[in-house]
């Protein structure tokens, strides 16, 4: 729909119409010469409706239309707006030939077919397809694809796309040709193609059904034996896929390719998944033991879009959570079924909590499920991919781990083959469990973070606790009114001695020590019957929904869930509770120019915490403070400045306090790792992992306590450098020191990794997210290093990225951290407007800022907005904010 106004193209939901025309089968042949491509697309394509002209969606040169045999003449067709439009084809099959160019090394955005490092790569979700040739790019179109590429078997010994390898043979002149065949229809956005000079890391995996799929990583030669750990992972993830939702691969092959120029992390395409390097490559020297969690789990998460995505994937570009928020829920649970998972719950909640709920208090909130886009690239956000698993995992509560298996089953054997909505996901759960779930269908339809309001009594002679319950949802730019959502509350007592105290509830004769509540009102209250003693409510165990929960709780509450609640999330957010005010006491004492208050009481709750017998990997998330995002919620005018400040006073404090038990602990988790009983302790292992992570976040409590944490690292730097969890913690926890031993080491890193492009990444990390009065400057100058490149979208978000995190110097008073983002938005968007268009995105708070910045950071606003060719993709995001 065309908005004339503002001279936009505004897609809604409401607007949903089924293609017109339907494509049996198509037929794909590359042609690779080396300054170009020409692609020949053969399709048999079906009208469904009579008279309607075929409108099809493309960018790419144009050679030559067939029609039945017969070459189109160029009144017989028109080309506009990433449009062709031919005004007559018959109203029965017909076969349409297309002949697109390409010119891959000079296509800066990687979408489409692009040159990365003299190989070729594809990246076609969401419209990068079209413009490869002219098809009808949207999801709900699908085909079974059959591609033949021809090309130099020098330059391209490597050719593959989806599916079955069919043929292959040889040409004159050095050539060869390859023909892929994928038996499973699939939309646009899920074909691949990747050519070049590869090598390979093979493997395999017999399927339950007794299928021997080949497993194949491809790679730069170089790297090929840092992909050892991404083949075991993605071996993992097919045996948890069998045994966990009893899925089974369904090819004779699985292929991964890894590409160091990428606009995302990874991305599913059928059979030949294409990885950014950062989530393939790893060795214990060049990557973190948080590197290789994440390379778990997003190689689990791309596998199993096999099936939420691929088998089923959705109707239209609205529906994306309906596989991404999905397959979030299960790599999610893939990755707590592999390690411990009371501390991957908290990551997921940590990610959520800071990042998607600062989005859906901005102006880019938007439903789980939107109602409209200008550009469909700005909706790969937080809400659809983390609330989205967050409303996914509402079912998994709602209808216990067997009712939400009987539901996935009933919706593939309903969907397989298909492109359908959440809508239909939701109805096989309600059908398969014989359940109502038409309130719950708010959660895709409202945007915002729910706000609960909670209160409670006990009453002794009756001998029951009431908990009340009051749900509001805030407005936002989109809807301002709100109905109830369902949300799930799961619930336990705990009894002033901090032992689990059993009730009941007056549907039921069950005792039990833990219930899920269903409020699904804007106000309800509960009562808990046969309640012994007074009691401290354990609320939203395992953040049993995506909301923010305030309860009047006393801080001698808050220290007693701490040490004795059974539910990790909850002992965790006791803690998080305690420091959001100790901090907001911080920031009341430093507005008012006095010094912060001392926090005795907090240090020696935490103290205990770290004496208690606990995994080393739940001890150190405990030690986590909040987030500045997470920190000031719905503040408004907000000093970003002034909090930095409040939570340095506070990690200052508490780590004074704690020094002597930061010093024991440090030297425990040495020793605990010197006498592993791993026959590689320098390798990644989940529970040395968590001895590593709680080590690394005492040191940097223990930078904040005494400077001679310092003079530790750098005389323990070398000795312990062979190991990158090591070396980055050392790093990390001294970062912000403005200190000549800081620069020493950290150019020290840079020099004996330099030729080590992921390793590149975490200094230009460190350089843009340190706190030191100089960091501009620093990042500045590294602009010019010569492993940087602002064409790498890897380094633009390490560098810039960080930088534009780095809340103290982005938001610096005078306003050079926005005016220096701003400048390398306009660079980056004449090339990459994806990537551009992310950081466009650190400019959010802009409504909630204080008077002073808020003025800079329009200022910079509307230079990007009035920026001659500015993208639709960044466009989009700037005239949002500055609506807000």
């Amino acid at each position: 729909m065309l908005n004339m106004s503002e001279n936009k193209v505004v897609h809604y939901l409401k607007d949903y119409q089924a293609p017109d025309f339907a494509v049996a089968d198509i037929n794909l042949t590359f042609s690779l010469e080396d300054a170009y491509a020409t692609v020949l697309n053969r399709m048999t394509v079906v009208p469904r409706q009579a008279d309607k002209p075929c409108v099809l969606d493309g960018s790419a040169e144009l050679l030559q239309i067939v029609l039945n045999g017969k070459s189109l003449c160029p009144h017989e067709y028109a080309v506009a707006d990433e449009k062709l439009i031919i005004h007559a084809v018959p109203d029965s099959e017909f076969v349409l030939e297309i002949t697109t160019k390409l010119y891959p090394a000079q296509n800066k955005t990687l979408m489409g077919l692009y040159e990365s490092g003299d190989n070729l790569y594809t990246q076609n979700e969401p419209e990068g397809f079209r413009k490869i040739t002219y098809y009808f790019d949207r999801p709900d179109v699908m085909s079974q694809f059959t591609t033949t590429i021809i090309g130099d078997k020098q330059r391209y010994p490597v050719m593959l796309s989806n599916g079955n390898l069919i043929d292959s043979g040889e040409l004159d002149n050095g050539r060869h040709w390859v023909c892929w065949r994928d038996p499973f229809a699939k939309p646009s956005y899920l074909f691949a193609l990747v050519a070049g000079q590869l090598a390979v890391l093979e493997g395999s995996f017999t399927t339950r059904s007794g299928k021997e799929v080949a497993l194949k990583f491809y790679t730069r030669p170089e790297d090929r034996a840092k992909a050892g750990f991404a083949l075991e992972s993605l071996k993992h993830a097919m045996q948890w896929d069998e045994d966990r939702f009893n899925l089974e691969y369904d090819l004779n092959i699985f292929m991964v390719v890894a590409v160091s120029d990428f606009n995302m992390g990874a991305m599913e395409n059928k059979g030949l998944n294409i990885f950014n390097t950062k989530y393939v490559l790893a060795s214990s020297d060049t990557a973190t033991d948080a590197d290789f969690e994440a390379i778990e789990g997003v190689i689990g998460h791309e596998y199993f879009h096999n099936w939420t995505g691929n088998r089923v994937t959705c109707r239209d570009w609205f529906q994306l959570s309906l596989k991404e928020g999905l397959t979030v829920f299960r790599d999610q649970e893939f990755s707590a079924d592999r390690a411990s998972r009371a501390v991957r719950r908290i990551h997921n909640v940590r990610v959520l909590r800071s990042m998607q709920f600062a989005e859906d208090a901005g102006p880019m909130a938007h439903p789980v499920r939107p109602a409209s886009y200008e550009e469909m690239n700005n909706f790969y956000t937080l809400t659809v991919y983390e609330k989205g698993a967050e409303v996914v995992r509402m079912y998994h509560t709602l209808l216990g781990e067997a009712g939400f298996q009987k539901g996935m089953q009933l919706y593939f054997q309903r969907h397989d083959g298909q492109a359908v909505t959440c809508d239909d996901f939701r109805a096989a759960m309600a059908d398969a469990n014989g359940v109502n779930l038409e309130q719950f269908a708010l959660w895709y339809s409202q945007a915002g973070t729910p706000q609960i309001k909670a209160h409670g009594e006990y009453d002794a002679g009756n001998r029951t606790f009431s908990l009340h319950l009051q749900q509001y949802i805030p407005p936002t730019p989109d809807m301002a009114d709100k109905q109830p959502m369902v949300i799930p509350v799961k619930v336990g007592l705990l009894g002033r001695d901090g032992t689990s105290v059993v009730f009941r509830l007056a549907d039921t004769d069950a005792v039990v020590e833990e219930t899920v509540l269903v409020f699904n009102q804007a106000q309800q209250t509960f009562v808990f019957h046969d309640v012994a003693q007074e009691v401290v409510p354990s609320l939203l165990r395992g953040f049993s929904a995506p909301v923010r929960l305030d309860y009047p709780y006393s801080d001698a509450d808050l220290m007693l869930l701490l040490a004795h609640d059974s539910d990790s999330f909850a002992r965790w957010e006791a803690a998080q509770t305690l420091y959001r005010r100790a901090v907001a006491a911080n920031v009341v004492a430093l507005e008012a120019n006095q010094p912060a208050p001392h926090h005795a009481e907090l240090a020696e709750a935490i103290t205990a915490a770290l004496n208690a017998d606990i995994d080393p990997a739940y001890k150190a998330v405990l030690l986590q403070v909040p987030t500045e995002a997470e920190l000031w919620e719905d503040a408004q005018s907000i000093n970003p400045e002034l909090y930095v400040r409040a939570r340095q006073a506070l990690l200052q404090d508490l780590a004074a306090s704690m020094e002597d038990t930061l010093t024991h602990w440090r030297t425990w988790a040495d020793t605990q790792e010197q006498n592993s009983k791993h026959a590689a302790p320098q390798e990644y292992h989940p529970d040395l992992a968590g001895v590593r992570s709680l080590r690394n976040i005492l040191l940097q409590w223990g930078v904040q306590a005494s400077a001679q944490v310092l003079q530790t690292i750098a005389s323990e730097y070398t000795q312990r450098a062979t190991n990158m969890t090591h070396e980055f913690g050392m790093l990390s926890a001294i970062n912000h020191l403005s200190d000549d031993k800081r620069d020493e080491l950290l150019n020290q890193f840079a020099q004996r990794h330099a030729h080590d492009d992921l390793v590149m990444d975490k200094y230009f990390v460190l350089i843009g997210s340190s706190q030191r009065a100089d960091t501009l400057q620093q990042v500045q100058a590294a602009l010019q290093h010569p492993a940087f490149s602002l064409e790498n979208p890897n380094k633009v978000r390490s560098l810039l990225g960080s930088f534009s995190r780095n809340i103290q110097h982005f938001h610096a008073a005078d306003g050079s951290g926005y005016r220096f983002i701003a400048e390398h938005i306009l660079r980056i968007d004449g090339f990459n407007p994806q990537v551009a268009s992310r950081l466009v995105q650190a400019f959010n708070l802009y409504g909630r800022l204080e008077p002073q910045r808020k003025a800079l950071m329009a200022e910079q606003l509307q230079r990007i907005q009035q920026h001659e060719g500015l993208s639709k993709d960044s466009r989009e995001i700037v005239d949002k904010i500055l609506r807000d």
